[in-house]
């Protein structure tokens, strides 16, 4: 189902949008009220997050953010939900550890960021064991805006530029988590890939390219006016694929559902062309990489004032 059009089925899953809509608001009063418990932490912690399910390019911006604060000199730690892993109960995630239990984006996060993460669905209870394991002080959290018994100091919430808010329904009609509304109640709102009144544009810069078997570095020219497969299991394949065509590269997309579970299998193809995925993808297939197979790695530009402000503002 298409959730940036208003098809005869989403308009069928209007009621059930409904409930949906009624509960979030509800949950959301309740933690205002207190009847709800918020756990606080003697360490900030910034939420990334949006208010749609399926990819606004959150991962980027939340390698950048860390990144930042590394620099600083802030002992930073990450916490996701590990959407997408099959581990039960709390993670420490580390270049070593399978994506099928973390998740895609934690390991990669952990990968290129170098930094303590820890996956649990009860985030909360991963910033608990994040500052006692590793002794960080400040917690980024991937996603999670909506994981209100998680206390937070600044809230960034991303918007894709291209998508916004697709067809403007809630879950499962449409893919909102929450009302538009939200968004004036965070602290800060990143744009990804577009400029919007209000919002703080980011833009993912294209760096270099990875074989995913052997390492080895090549320039973003290298598949200039060749015929590659792209594949991409993201919330928005075809930004990765508009990436490629515009790197000048002759691209057969192949697109897969967020978060695909790869295997062997969804790899082979007829002919030799190389393979170019995206980073998150990539981590799920480092046990059977050909050198046929290349990662894209991109990073999100933030502008020097956003991250004079967020600085400030912890």
């Amino acid at each position: 189902m298409n959730l940036s059009t208003r098809g005869v089925l989403n308009y069928l899953l209007l009621p059930i949008s409904g409930i949906f809509y009624v509960v979030s608001v509800f949950r959301s009063f309740f933690y205002r009220i207190g009847l709800l418990t918020i756990n606080n932490f003697n360490v900030p912690v910034i939420v990334v997050g949006n208010i749609t399910v399926g990819g606004s390019g959150k991962t980027p911006i939340v390698i950048a953010l860390v990144n930042h604060f590394k620099q600083q000199g802030k002992r930073v730690g990450m916490v996701s939900r590990g959407y997408g892993g099959s581990y039960q109960g709390s993670l420490s995630v580390d270049q070593n550890t399978d994506a099928y239990l973390s998740g895609d984006e934690p390991l990669l996060i952990a990968i290129q960021s170098q930094v303590p993460v820890v996956v649990n669905t009860d985030r909360a209870q991963a910033v608990k064991d994040l500052i006692i394991r590793d002794n960080v002080n400040l917690v980024i959290s991937d996603d999670g805006l909506q994981h209100y018994a998680m206390g937070r100091q600044v809230e960034i919430a991303v918007v894709d530029g291209d998508r916004r808010f697709g067809n403007g329904f809630f879950l499962p009609a449409g893919p909102l988590r929450e009302s538009p509304s939200r968004l004036k109640t965070v602290d800060f709102v990143i744009n990804n890939g577009a400029q919007h009144v209000g919002e703080i544009t980011s833009i993912l810069k294209p760096i270099k390219f990875f074989n995913v078997a052997t390492n080895q570095e090549q320039t973003l020219d290298f598949f200039n006016n060749q015929t590659c497969y792209g594949v991409a299991g993201i919330g928005h394949p075809q930004r990765f694929f508009d990436t490629l065509t515009n790197l000048g590269i002759k691209v057969k997309s192949h697109a897969f559902s967020d978060h695909h579970a790869f295997t062997k299998k969804d790899l082979e193809f007829d002919t030799g062309y190389p393979i170019l995925m995206t980073a998150k993808d990539c981590v799920k297939c480092r046990e059977f990489a050909t050198d046929q197979m290349w990662y894209l790695q991109v990073e999100a530009e933030l502008s020097d004032d956003f991250l004079t402000e967020l600085t400030n503002l912890l």
